[in-house]
């Protein structure tokens, strides 16, 4: 499974790249994601060199009342345009607690993220 978290969370990431202005959204589980691969600091940064482009991460706390479907297929949609293949079981709504992760925190907008977004106690 860690896997194919990671593998779209590149996906993820390469599309942020190839349109930065689309506000792409990733789902819960991709966001997880997103978050173990920029603790990785250097390849995060040589990944996103190799893209082109910087994708910066702008967390909101989470609200899974403000979720929009909408906002997840629009970025599948994405992820297919720039040629990737989507793995749809990890776009699922943020309600949905099939796949377990840790994070407190939904990426987005100019919002910031207040308090421990881990939720794995202090760093």
């Amino acid at each position: 499974m860690a896997e194919r978290i990671v593998d779209e969370v590149v996906k993820f990431t390469a599309t942020c790249a190839a349109f930065p202005h689309a506000r792409l959204r990733p789902s819960r589980v991709v966001d997880e994601g997103w978050h173990a691969l920029i603790l990785h600091t250097r390849v995060y940064s040589e990944l996103c060199e190799g893209l082109g482009h910087f994708v910066h991460h702008m967390p909101e706390p989470p609200n899974p009342s403000r979720h929009d479907v909408g906002e997840l297929t629009r970025t599948q949609e994405m992820i297919a345009r720039a040629g990737f293949t989507v793995d749809d079981a990890l776009w699922l709504a943020p309600t949905d607690q099939s796949i377990l992760v840790a994070a407190g925190c939904e990426p987005g907008g100019e919002g910031t993220c207040t308090g421990d977004c881990s939720n794995t106690g202090p760093n």
